[in-house]
C-alpha cells in the first residue's frame, strides 16, 4: 500500500460543474459503499440529478440555493463558508430525481450510499445541527453532527468537525473496522478537507495495531481521505484552520469506535 491508495487530491473545481471525489471501489481495502461528489454552479444555473439505488445528503458547503423534490421547494443558505456558519443540508431517499437551483454562486457535497429505504427528504436547519465540544487541550475540537442516527436513513451518518490551528483530530486514535455487532459495528469513513488560509496544510496517519497499514499523508485545501480500515488521526498545521467533511456508511448506522489503547491515558485527568 501507498498514500495514492488513500489519498485524493482536490481537482480544480473550474473544470466541471460535477466532480466526482470518490466512489467504489477506490481504496485498499476498496469502499463498498460510500460516493462523494461536488456541485459547483453559478447564481441562476439549475442542475437535474437522480439518485437512482442510493441514498444522498445534500449538504451546502456555501453559498444558497433550493432544491424541488416532488413539487415542493427546500430553501437551503445562505452559508458565506464553511468556517462561518454551521450548515444546511437535505436528505434525499434512493430512487428520487430533484433540480437545484443556484440563487447565489454555491459549492455543494453529494454524500451517496446504496439504499432501498422507504422515508421522505428531511430538510436539516442550521438549529438542527448538534454540536459537541470534543476533547481539550491541544486535541480539543468541533464537531457537528448533521445526518445523526436518529434521522431516518439506511447507511449514511454525516457531519463536519472544526480544527483549531495546530490541534488534533480523531484523537486519541480510533477505528471502526471490526463487525461483531453488537459490541462492534464496522464502517467505512471518507474526510474532505478545506483549509483556511488555503495555502496551508494538514497531516494525517493511518495505521493498524500490527503496522502493516502505518501511511502519513500530507493533506491540501480540497484533498479528500478514504479510510475503510485503521487509526486515523490528523493535526492541522499551526497558523491554520482545519475543516473536514466526514461521511459514514456500513450494514448499520451506529458509531461505535475503538481508541488505540495506547494513546487512551490522554482522556483521562
Amino acid at each position: 500500500m501507498d498514500s495514492s491508495d488513500f489519498l485524493v487530491k482536490g481537482k480544480n473545481k473550474e473544470e466541471k460543474e460535477y466532480i466526482t471525489v470518490v466512489r467504489p471501489p477506490m481504496g485498499k481495502p476498496p469502499l463498498k459503499y460510500i460516493e462523494l461528489s461536488l456541485l459547483s454552479l453559478r447564481e441562476g444555473s439549475e442542475y437535474y440529478l437522480s439518485t437512482k439505488g442510493r441514498e444522498c445528503l445534500l449538504l451546502l458547503l456555501k453559498g444558497k440555493i433550493k432544491v424541488d423534490y416532488k413539487g415542493k421547494t427546500f430553501p437551503l443558505g445562505e452559508r458565506k463558508s464553511v468556517f462561518e456558519e454551521k450548515a444546511y443540508a437535505l436528505y434525499i431517499p434512493p430512487n428520487s430525481e430533484f433540480t437545484v437551483f443556484g440563487e447565489k454562486d454555491y459549492e455543494a457535497a453529494l454524500c451517496f450510499a446504496p439504499a432501498s429505504i422507504k422515508s421522505e427528504a428531511v430538510l436539516i436547519k442550521p438549529e438542527d445541527v448538534r454540536v459537541r465540544k470534543v476533547g481539550r487541550d491541544n486535541f480539543y475540537r468541533e464537531v457537528h453532527d448533521v445526518l445523526r442516527e436518529d434521522i431516518p436513513a439506511e447507511r449514511l451518518l454525516v457531519g463536519e468537525t472544526f480544527n483549531p490551528p495546530g490541534n488534533w483530530s480523531s484523537y486519541p486514535p480510533h477505528r471502526h473496522d471490526e463487525h461483531t455487532p453488537p459490541e462492534r459495528i464496522w464502517l467505512e469513513e471518507v474526510y474532505h478537507f478545506r483549509i483556511q488560509p488555503e495555502r496551508g496544510f494538514a497531516l494525517m496517519r493511518l495505521y493498524d495495531d500490527d503496522l502493516t497499514l502505518n501511511e502519513a499523508l500530507v493533506i491540501e485545501n480540497g484533498d479528500s481521505v478514504i479510510i475503510t480500515k485503521g487509526y486515523h488521526p490528523v493535526v492541522s498545521a499551526p497558523g491554520y484552520f482545519l475543516y473536514y467533511l466526514w461521511i459514514l456508511a456500513g450494514e448499520e448506522r451506529r458509531l461505535i469506535p475503538i481508541n488505540d489503547p495506547k494513546h487512551e491515558w490522554v482522556t483521562s485527568g
